[in-house]
């Protein structure tokens, strides 16, 4: 969930133009500046970056516990309530307690670009000179609630549920945070811990009625990112319907999250992390192996498509943040639109075969080396780069 309404045009481009918005209107307000170091801050603005493209690379998938749990909009919403933002740095009671105000806090002060917002300007480690303590205080009680959010979904994945603490950590998690609204709210409490990964593995005994089905959504999920890049991320701010709807706008890391969300289309399908070509247990080279002519031409589309797209989306002219109008964002959404129609003509045809023991059989073969080799080393390399990124932001302050 990308919440739309936290926040207006006028209050982006003020943001954006002239940095953090001012808490200097109350006389006994703490804005003594953090004693830290530049270094450190350097250092902790690179961990974002590496944590941002791990999330990004997660979002091919954000059905199961991202969903289910709402840390999609807990960690992940945008663009920044800048106001609501200002208003908790004012706010003693909340400050006293950030761990505990944090987990039912609005969603569009949280998260990367809660972090984002704090440590970046004009896509430039923020001076650390200029960062308050409470500010400090903050972004590192921000810092530590992703790594737990993090750390919930690789043990949501984890079949096998083999990292006792990062379990231990999602339990927590689930029983302490709240489910959250359209605008970005939290609201009532989250339903209780279960194993997606084992669920994904096992038809018939959660979500997915069929192997197929699981596999089908591996598709879906891809689509559902492709179509929220290509109509939302890029779509908005491009065709002037939403200007302010920029994503990661003051790290100037946008374009470069279009293009990881798009490599998460690719990882999903090739069934590997950083896979160049199909991995023998994936669903791409069942397509383009199983005999059949047709679903054979469909996974060569779908791969010649997604090719064309990473290759657009990195083509477009940077920073979006300030050529979201240009020429090359219509042609990434094209591309975009292209890819998104090669797999509805895949998954239509892969339906087909409800009911198909031999590709019932095959698909569950996909489904275990996609839980496995995408979705859990995909979240736990990220709760891994979390945690890297809380520490660093921790040693800013001398």
């Amino acid at each position: 969930m990308k919440s739309k309404n936290l926040l207006k045009m006028a209050v982006f481009a003020a943001v954006l133009s002239t940095g953090f918005a001012s808490c200097s209107s109350d006389d006994d307000e703490d804005n003594s500046v953090v004693s830290g170091s530049q270094t450190a801050l350097d250092q902790a603005c690179a961990d974002w970056k590496t944590a941002r493209a791990n999330w990004e690379n997660t979002e091919a998938f954000l059905f199961g516990a991202a969903d289910v749990y709402s840390i999609d909009p807990h960690t992940d919403t945008w663009p920044v309530a800048a106001n609501d933002l200002a208003d908790v740095l004012r706010d003693e009671k909340a400050m006293s307690k950030l761990d505990n105000f944090i987990k039912t806090a609005n969603s569009g002060i949280l998260g990367y670009h809660g972090l984002e917002y704090v440590l970046f300007r004009e896509g430039q480690p923020r001076k650390v000179d200029q960062i308050t303590n409470l500010e400090y205080n903050y972004i590192c009680a921000v810092a530590k609630d992703l790594y737990y959010a993090t750390s919930t979904l690789e043990a949501a994945w984890d079949s096998k549920e083999s990292n006792a603490e990062r379990h231990k950590i999602a339990l927590d998690y689930v029983s302490s945070h709240n489910a959250i609204n359209d605008d970005g709210d939290a609201e009532g409490k989250l339903e209780g811990f279960q194993n997606f990964g084992k669920a994904f593995k096992n038809p018939g005994t959660g979500d997915w009625a069929t192997a197929l089905d699981a596999t089908l959504e591996i598709i879906s999920g891809c689509q559902d990112i492709i179509g929220e890049v290509g109509e939302s991320k890029i779509g908005l701010p491009y065709t002037g319907e939403d200007k302010a709807y920029i994503e990661s706008p003051y790290a100037y890391n946008s374009i470069i999250d279009f293009y990881d969300n798009i490599v998460s289309c690719k990882n999903a399908l090739y069934g590997q992390m950083d896979a160049k070509t199909p991995n023998e247990k994936s669903l791409i080279y069942f397509c383009k192996n199983a005999g059949n002519a047709k679903l054979a031409e469909q996974a060569n589309n779908v791969v010649s498509k997604l090719d064309a797209a990473l290759a657009k989306i990195k083509a477009m002219k940077a920073p979006f943040a300030l050529y979201f109008s240009d020429a090359s964002s219509k042609t990434a959404i094209e591309g975009l639109g292209e890819l998104n129609d090669a797999l509805d003509e895949l998954a239509n045809t892969l339906k087909s075969y409800d009911g198909n023991a031999t590709v019932e059989a095959q698909c569950k073969v996909i489904n275990e080396n996609y839980v496995d080799n995408v979705v859990l080393a995909t979240y736990r390399i990220l709760a891994d780069n979390a945690k890297k990124l809380y520490d660093s932001i921790v040693k800013i302050k001398k």
